[in-house]
This record gives C-alpha cells, structure tokens and sequence, in this order.
C-alpha cells in the first residue's frame, strides 16, 4: 500500500508518526479484506455450481413430466375414440335398449340436480 503522508495538524512532534499509523491500519485493512474475498471466492463458486446442477436436474425431472403428460394424453384421446366406437355399435345394434338406458340416466340426473 503507498503511503499516504497523512498529517494531522496540532501534533507539531508526533504528526508523521500518525501519519505512518494511520497507512499501517489502512494496509492491514485492505489486506485482511482480500483474504476474506480469496477466502469467500471458492464457496460462492461452489454454491453458484450447485444451484446450476438443481436447476439442471429440475428441467430435466419437467422434461420427462411433460414428455409422460403427452403420452398419457395421446392414450387417453385413443382411449375416449374406443368406448365413442363401441357405443355407436352397440346404439347400432340395440336402439331400444339404448333409448331406455338414455331415458334413465336423464331421469336419474333430472332428480340430482332439482334436489340442490
């Protein structure tokens, strides 16, 4: 640290000693914080790698979720387009017992629905 030749005015015989203590202080301050900061880099380096590592594992754990989602999406579509199918066959082949189980189920609704 370069010295500063502080001079306090009203020590006539001690003002260079001051001076010189003064420089002391702030040289060991300066050097206790760059000891603190080389001391601090290395674990805010690891906390920032670790917060990079979960964020990674995060997206990849929302990737596959999505990627499930959509399968499970696609067999569900599959799924509704087998039972509309086999209704129309079996409304095809039974119309009057498909007329009588529409006719209950409305029946049944109409009833749960006036009771509220």
């Amino acid at each position: 640290m370069e010295s500063t030749g502080i001079v306090t005015p009203g020590f006539k015989d001690g003002s260079r000693t001051v001076g010189r203590t003064v420089d002391k202080a702030s040289s060991g301050a300066h050097d206790a914080i760059d000891k603190i900061s080389d001391a601090a880099r290395p674990m805010v380096d690891r906390i920032a790698s670790g917060a990079h590592q979960a964020v990674d594992k995060i997206a990849g754990v929302a990737g596959q979720a999505a990627e499930t989602l959509g399968v499970r999406g696609e067999q569900l579509k599959n799924a509704q387009a087998q039972a509309i199918a086999q209704a129309r066959i079996y409304v095809r082949d039974n119309p009057l017992a498909a007329l009588g189980i529409a006719l209950a189920a409305g029946y049944l609704l109409s009833r749960l629905l006036r009771s509220r």
